[in-house]
């Protein structure tokens, strides 16, 4: 049995997850927090945000986030890609950085604009 703290919303429920019986979830108020639960010990993912290089006027970093959840492993593989990454202005919010990482279909987009 593994406790955890469920981050799906602020409520915080503490999460039993009975791994010899079908990753079964007590302790949840919704059915997002059994699915977070599962998930966590089956295939654990997050949504990653950062910051990459940026060629501006106004500004020399761009915020980025995943537009979608990657596998927790490959963390610290995506921050290695994005070492090298420079936006050059004008950067739009929504601009594809880095396009379907993985072949998961999740892309690392900006999230500011940044016009000059």
């Amino acid at each position: 049995m593994t406790e955890l703290i469920c981050i799906t919303c602020p409520k915080g429920c503490h999460l039993k997850v009975d791994e010899e019986n079908d990753y079964a979830v007590t302790g949840n108020a919704c059915p997002r927090g059994a699915e977070y639960g599962r998930n966590e010990l089956k295939n654990p993912k997050r949504v990653i945000t950062s910051t990459v290089k940026a060629e501006s006027k106004e500004y020399c970093r761009c915020p980025i986030k995943t537009n979608g959840a990657v596998a927790k492993g490959k963390m610290f593989e995506v921050m290695a890609m994005l070492d090298d990454i420079v936006l050059k202005a004008p950067i739009h919010v929504g601009d594809v950085v880095i396009e379907n990482l993985f072949d998961t279909g999740v892309d690392v987009v900006a999230c500011k604009e940044i016009l000059k």
